[in-house]
């Protein structure tokens, strides 16, 4: 007489993940680029204008913060691959990269 129970499992197994250790570790970081609640912001202001794109000097009186500041934060996401930028005479202006915001988009869904 076999008097052992079988084995019930109070879960059904894991399905694959979507993420490879190397994507996590990519978006990690810019996730990390993120968390700064005034590159959220800029984001956000970008995102809002008709072509998706700004020049520096506008991000300076909606946030409150100084030119370095706003340039500074601006190279960050660009560096990053958030943001491309095209100097225009003296002016540098930003525009979403949009597969970018949707692979974030996408491994949040």
């Amino acid at each position: 007489m076999n008097l052992s129970k079988p084995i019930v499992s109070c879960c059904s197994p894991l399905l694959t993940g979507r993420l490879t250790p190397e994507e996590a570790t990519q978006l990690a970081a810019i996730f990390r680029v993120l968390s700064e609640s005034v590159r959220l912001q800029m984001l956000s202001l970008i995102a809002a204008q008709p072509n998706r794109e700004v020049c520096a000097c506008e991000l300076v009186e909606p946030l409150g913060l100084s030119q370095p500041t706003v340039s500074h934060h601006l190279k960050i996401m660009h560096e990053n691959g958030l943001l491309e930028r095209e100097r225009r005479g003296t002016w540098i202006y930003y525009r979403l990269v949009p597969e970018k915001l949707a692979m974030l988009r996408d491994c949040l869904t």
